[in-house]
C-alpha cells in the first residue's frame, strides 16, 4: 500500500473525512493506527474532556481525516462518551462512517451497526480481528453480508494489517457513489407505521435534513432531537395523534409498554437474521439456548418443511371441524329470523327483499364467521410466537428456485388472512422487481373471504371427515400454482439476479392473548362490517336483478295452473317452476345467459357464471349470490333448507371442482385490486394482473373440469 508521508491531509479537493465508530474493545484505534505513515493528532471534543483523536494520511489521490470516536455499545447518549459520539454522528461534519466490528462477537456488535443504518449515512464496515475469528473456527461470508446489508463489509486485522488496503478502496468507492441504500428492515407492524409517517411527511412537503424514513424511525423511537425539531412545525398538531397510535400498535405487537424495548427487539431480530445467513462456525460443545434447541427441530433442513405443512394441515382441520359446529345454529337462527321478520311484512315484494335478499345474502356470509375466526387465530398464533419468521428463513432456498426471496413469505402468509394488508406488507421488499413479483403472486394465496366458498363446496361434495383435508389441498395447491406462476414471471417479465435481504429471527415467545385478540377481532370486525354494509347492499342489488322485470303474462298463466291444481304437491311444484322461469327471465338471468357460453367449457351454468362475476366485487358476495339464486326451486323444502344441500343437488361434481379452481386463482376483490394498483405503481399493472390471473384461472379450470369428468 502506497502512503505518501509528505502530504498530511490538507483540506482540499479529494478530501475524505471519516467518523470511526465501534463498540469498546473492537480494536478500532489500533486498526486506523496500523495505516503506515499516518499522522496522529490528539485534542478534546468541544466542551468536554473526552479525548479527540484524529488520524491524517494520504492514500492514492485522496487525503483522509479519520476521527476516532469514543466507543459506544448502542446509539445512545447516557454517558459523556456516548453523548460525544451521538452528537458527532448526528452532525454533518464528516463524509462517511467506518463501523469497526469484532469478528469474534458479531451479533453483539451488530446492535450498534443496525442503529447506525437507520441514520441514512454512508457506511463501510470493517470486520476486524478476522485472524482471531479464523482461529476460533468462525467463518464470515463478508461478500454475502455486503449484499444483505447494502453496505461494503471488509475483513481486516489490525494486528496483521490484512485487508487495510481493501478497506480504504471500499471507502473511496462509497465516496464516489451517488448514494448508499442500506437494507435495514423492521417487522411488518413497524414498517407499516414508518410508511404512514413517511406518507404524511411527503404529503405536507416537510423539509428534512435526513430522509423521511430516518425522521420516521427517530419519531417512533422517541428521539428527543427529532421531536424538538418537529414540535415547532405547524404539522405537529396532526402528526402527534398519528405517532401515539403508531406507538400503541408497535407496543401491542411486542407485548410491551416501552417503545425502546420494542425497538431493541426489532434490532435484535434483524441481527439474528444476519448471523443466521452469513456466519458459520465449527462445531463445538456449547450450552444451547431454548430458542436454539427449538430451532434445531423447527428449521431443520429435512424435518422443517414437513413440520410446517403438518401445522398448516392441522390448522385447516380445526378450521373445518370446529368451525362447522356452530354453523347449524347460525343457519337455524337466520332461518328463524327470516320466518319471523317475513311474517310481519304484508307486502310480498318488500318481504322478499328483506327475507330472500338481505337476510339470505348476509346470513350466507355470516354463516362462515366461525371458520374465519379459527383461521385468523391460527395464523396469529404462529406469527406471535416467532415461528412464521423461521418458516421464511427455512423456505428461503426453496423460494429462490422459483425466483422469489424467503422474505416474500411474510406477505404471502398475510394473504391467507386478507390480500389488502398483504399487498401493503410487500413494502418490506425494497427491490422493485422482487416487490412487484411478490405483489403478482399474493393473489394466489387464498384470502379469508374465499374460505366460505371453499367450506361451502367442501361440505356439499365431501364427507365431514374429508373436508378438512380438502381445504388443506386447496390452500397448498394455490401456493404451488403461485410459485410456478412466480417462476414464469421471473423468467419473462421480471428477469434479473436475485437480491438478498436480511430476514428477522425474533426469539420464541409465548403468544400474547392481548395481541391475538386485537388481531383476530380487527380482522373479524372488518369481515362483519363488510357483511353488514357492502354485502348487504350487494345482496339487495342481486335480489333486485333476480326479481325484475316482472313477467305478468307468465305469472297470470301459472296462477291459473296453480289454481286448477288438485294436490298441494302439484301447487308447490308449479310455484317452483314459476320462480325458476321468472329468475331466468330476470336481469340477472339475462346477464348469466349472456356470459354462459364463455364459461360453458368449464361446466358452469348461468347461475355459477353470475356468482363468479359478482365475486369481482368481493369474494364473500359469491356465497351470498349463490344463497339468493338457490333460494328458489324444488330443491328447497322443509326437509332441506340449507344452501349446502342446494349446491350439492344442483351443481355437478366436475363443475364444482372447476369453480373452486377459478375462485382460487382469479382476480382478487375490488378493494384489494385498488390497493394492488396503488402499491404496484399504476393501472397498467392491474391490467397485467387481470389478464395474467384470468388466463391461468380459465386454463386450469378447463383442465380441472375435464379431468374430473374422466375420473368420475
Amino acid at each position: 500500500m502506497k502512503i505518501e508521508e509528505e502530504k498530511a491531509c490538507p483540506v482540499i479537493a479529494n478530501h475524505i473525512k471519516i467518523a470511526l465508530v465501534g463498540q469498546p474493545n473492537v480494536g478500532k484505534s489500533m486498526l486506523i493506527n496500523s495505516v503506515s505513515n499516518a499522522h496522529l493528532h490528539v485534542g478534546n471534543f468541544s466542551g468536554v474532556t473526552v479525548d479527540k483523536t484524529e488520524v491524517l494520511f494520504d492514500y492514492k489521490e485522496y487525503h483522509f481525516t479519520v476521527v476516532d470516536l469514543p466507543g459506544t455499545y448502542a446509539f445512545t447518549d447516557y454517558t459523556i462518551e456516548e453523548r460525544v459520539t451521538h452528537e458527532y454522528l448526528c452532525a454533518k461534519g464528516y463524509d462517511l462512517i467506518i463501523n469497526v466490528m469484532d469478528s469474534t462477537n458479531l451479533e453483539k456488535n451488530l446492535q450498534l451497526t443496525s442503529e447506525l443504518m437507520s441514520m441514512s449515512k454512508d457506511i463501510v464496515i470493517a470486520l476486524n480481528m478476522s485472524d482471531e475469528a479464523q482461529k476460533e473456527g468462525i467463518d464470515i461470508d463478508a461478500s454475502y453480508m455486503s449484499e444483505l446489508l447494502g453496505i461494503p463489509c471488509v475483513k481486516v486485522s489490525a494486528v496483521t494489517k490484512e485487508g487495510i488496503e481493501e478497506l480504504l478502496d471500499a471507502v473511496v468507492s462509497v465516496r464516489k457513489a451517488s448514494s448508499q441504500n442500506s437494507k435495514l428492515i423492521f417487522s411488518e407492524a413497524v414498517e407499516e407505521e414508518i410508511v404512514n409517517i413517511v406518507d404524511y411527511l411527503t404529503k405536507h412537503k416537510y423539509k428534512a435534513v435526513n430522509s423521511y424514513r430516518n425522521v420516521s424511525i427517530n419519531l417512533l423511537k422517541n428521539n428527543k432531537r427529532t421531536y424538538e425539531l418537529l414540535h415547532a412545525e405547524p404539522i405537529w398538531t396532526e402528526l402527534q395523534p398519528i405517532l401515539v397510535d403508531a406507538s400503541k400498535h408497535i407496543e401491542l405487537h411486542h407485548d410491551t409498554d416501552d417503545i425502546k424495548e420494542a425497538f431493541a427487539g426489532e434490532y435484535a431480530s434483524f441481527n439474528r437474521g444476519i448471523i443466521a445467513e452469513v456466519v458459520a462456525q465449527d462445531a463445538f460443545e456449547e450450552k444451547k439456548t431454548l430458542t436454539e434447541k427449538i430451532d434445531a427441530v423447527f428449521i431443520h433442513p429435512i424435518l422443517g418443511i414437513p413440520i410446517f405443512l403438518f401445522f398448516m394441515w392441522g390448522l385447516f382441520q380445526l378450521t373445518f371441524e370446529i368451525g362447522s359446529i356452530p354453523m347449524d345454529w347460525i343457519d337455524a337462527f337466520f332461518g328463524w329470523l327470516g320466518d319471523t321478520v317475513g311474517s310481519t311484512i304484508q307486502n310480498e315484494e318488500v318481504r322478499s327483499l328483506i327475507v330472500d335478499g338481505i337476510i339470505a345474502g348476509v346470513g350466507a356470509v355470516i354463516l362462515f364467521v366461525p371458520n374465519i375466526v379459527i383461521l385468523f387465530i391460527g395464523i396469529a398464533l404462529l406469527e406471535s410466537t416467532g415461528y412464521m419468521s423461521r418458516v421464511a428463513f427455512l423456505l428461503d432456498g426453496f423460494f429462490h428456485k422459483f425466483g422469489m426471496h424467503g422474505q416474500s413469505f411474510i406477505p404471502l402468509v398475510t394473504g391467507f388472512g386478507c390480500s389488502i394488508p398483504a399487498y401493503m406488507s410487500a413494502r418490506i421488499l425494497k427491490n422493485d422487481r422482487d416487490r412487484l413479483l411478490t405483489l403478482f403472486v399474493i393473489g394466489f394465496m387464498s384470502c379469508g373471504a374465499r374460505l366460505p366458498v371453499y367450506v361451502l363446496f367442501a361440505g356439499a361434495f365431501f364427507s365431514p371427515e374429508m373436508a378438512g383435508n380438502i381445504l388443506f389441498i386447496i390452500y397448498i395447491s394455490g401456493v404451488m400454482i403461485g410459485l410456478v406462476a412466480a417462476k414464469v414471471l421471473k423468467m419473462t417479465a421480471f428477469q434479473g439476479a436475485d437480491e438478498p435481504f436480511v430476514m428477522e429471527m425474533p426469539k420464541y415467545r409465548f403468544p400474547s392473548v392481548k395481541l391475538i385478540w386485537h388481531t383476530v377481532l380487527t380482522k373479524t370486525m372488518m369481515y362483519l362490517k363488510k357483511a353488514g354494509t357492502f354485502i348487504a347492499a350487494a345482496s339487495m342489488l342481486i335480489w333486485f336483478l333476480s326479481n325484475y322485470p316482472n313477467n305478468l303474462a307468465l305469472e297470470k298463466e301459472f296462477a291459473s295452473k296453480i289454481e286448477m291444481a288438485k294436490s298441494e304437491d302439484a301447487k308447490i311444484e308449479l310455484s317452483n317452476e314459476l320462480a325458476s322461469a321468472n329468475l331466468e327471465q330476470s336481469y340477472l338471468g339475462s346477464i348469466g345467459k349472456f356470459s354462459e357460453p364463455i364459461f360453458a367449457p368449464l361446466g358452469f351454468d348461468w347461475k355459477m357464471s353470475v356468482a363468479l362475476q359478482t365475486g369481482l366485487a368481493a369474494k364473500e358476495v359469491v356465497v351470498s349470490t349463490l344463497g339468493v339464486l338457490y333460494a328458489v326451486g324444488n330443491e328447497v323444502d322443509e326437509e332441506s333448507n340449507s344452501l349446502i344441500d342446494a349446491i350439492s343437488k344442483n351443481i355437478p361434481f366436475a363443475s364444482a371442482i372447476a369453480f373452486i379452481v377459478v375462485i382460487m386463482i382469479y382476480l382478487p376483490c375490488l378493494a384489494a385490486s385498488i390497493v394492488f394498483t396503488r402499491e404496484a405503481g399504476g393501472i397498467k399493472y392491474f391490467i397485467y394482473l387481470f389478464v395474467f390471473t384470468s388466463l391461468i384461472a380459465y386454463g386450469l379450470g378447463f383442465l380441472a373440469y375435464h379431468i374430473a369428468l374422466v375420473l368420475t
